[in-house]
């Protein structure tokens, strides 16, 4: 099932197969390392998911309940396509509470999880053909939803000299040897959990002005950091793009809720695209997402358990050999280098979880030059989970 899909050769004989677009998206192997598990769980064997970017903790109890409330009151129905009032007004106070950053609640958009951002920032964005740097190792659905999009990933490698992060001169090159219409960072970063210093940052955006290029900014991790914060790009760059969604800090996931902050003169534009795409966001969800502001201590105690997770696997990792990873400032996610064992992460992964029951991530998935030796492992579990999970590790790559 962890395949790669060969970029087809169609023929005009080919008419009624997909469209060439869509058949050069890959799998997200995530979802696939998922389905492989779930299978092994319903012939009864037993699974320590560390493969999905997904909090294992419930909805916080008080964001659940305004949403039971809503229910309760019976009227489930549109809502204006930019969102409602009170929430896009809730999420400005946001950036003033969280970074002392003054955003008009007019230019924020709430979208259909982070995803809906991205789909709306690009096509608002980017003419057919433009040309977006992200990162390698990066998040796969950037890339396949470019080129659902009839766009071009630009994958820039990062590496330590850099500390896996898009700096000014990496962009520079890559404008040079043909130009750019974009720029996407990360920060936190998934897969690496690296954090970008405000510094860093301010001198990605500020070479995005100096090029007259899109600088977008995919601060989804915000909340999980744990030695220093995060910054919003808005602190350099006013015209800055920032996506965001209540799916990892409020344990929001299923409930597909974000929000996008844009320039005022794209709002019109994404307001007809929402318009036609989903007419708007579900109502509940809105309702839970303006909740969630309110929520932070049962955040921050599910944060605290993720620390714990991260303090524990930093210290066991290595003392079963796999003690090459790189920097865990945020996210809940370890990516580490197993090159020393596998130089086929698909198959190292695929033996780990038939062969010691833990679920992970090829580094494949984000990385399509070099993720043939690493691996990512979430950590968003329990403390409990993580434990069985070094222990299942350690024994089967003794047996190995």
């Amino acid at each position: 099932m962890l395949d790669r899909i060969p970029t087809p050769v169609l023929t005009p004989q080919d008419a009624l197969l997909p469209a060439e677009r869509a058949s050069r998206v890959q799998p997200f192997i995530v979802m696939d390392v998922m389905s492989q598990a779930a299978a092994i769980e319903r012939t009864g064997g037993t699974v320590v998911h560390m493969e999905v970017g997904q909090p294992s903790a419930p909805t916080p109890a008080s964001i659940r309940a305004a949403a039971a409330r809503a229910l309760e009151d019976g009227r489930i129905g549109y809502t204006q396509a930019l969102g409602t009032d009170s929430l896009r007004e809730r999420i400005s106070r946001h950036y003033k509470d969280a970074y002392g950053v003054s955003v008009a609640a007019e230019r924020v958009v709430v979208t259909t999880g982070s995803s809906g951002g991205f789909i709306l920032a690009f096509l608002a964005c980017f003419q057919p053909g433009a040309r977006v740097a992200i990162t390698a190792p990066g998040y796969p659905a950037y890339r396949n939803i470019l080129i659902a999009l009839g766009l071009e990933p630009v994958a820039i490698e990062v590496g330590p000299e850099t500390r896996f992060a898009l700096t000014p001169e990496l962009i520079a090159r890559a404008h040079r040897e043909k130009p750019l219409a974009g720029v996407l960072t990360m920060s936190p970063a998934n897969p690496t959990g690296v954090v970008m210093a405000p510094d860093a940052i301010a001198a990605v955006a500020a070479e995005c002005r100096r090029l007259g290029l899109w600088y977008i900014s995919d601060e989804i991790y915000h909340g999980l950091t744990y030695d220093q914060p995060a910054t919003t790009a808005l602190s350099a760059d006013d015209d800055a793009i920032i996506v965001n969604s209540f799916s990892k800090y409020y344990c929001m996931t299923g409930w597909r809720v974000g929000w996008l902050v844009v320039p005022q003169r794209l709002v019109r534009t994404i307001e007809r695209l929402q318009q036609n795409f989903s007419i708007s966001v579900p109502y509940l969800s809105q309702v839970a997402g303006e909740a969630a502001f309110d929520a932070t201590a049962e955040c921050e105690a599910i944060k605290a358990g993720y620390a714990a997770n991260r303090a524990y696997l930093l210290k066991a990792l290595p003392e079963i050999g796999l003690g090459d990873f790189l920097p865990v400032d945020g996210a809940f996610y370890i990516y580490c280098d197993i090159g020393r064992y596998s130089n086929d992460s698909m198959a190292f992964c695929r033996d780990v979880l038939n062969g010691a029951g833990v679920a992970i991530t090829p580094g494949l998935d984000f990385d399509e030059a070099r993720g043939a030796r690493t691996m990512r492992l979430s950590f968003a579990g329990s403390l409990t989970e993580c434990e069985e999970a070094v222990s299942r590790l350690d024994g089967w790559m003794k047996r190995r």
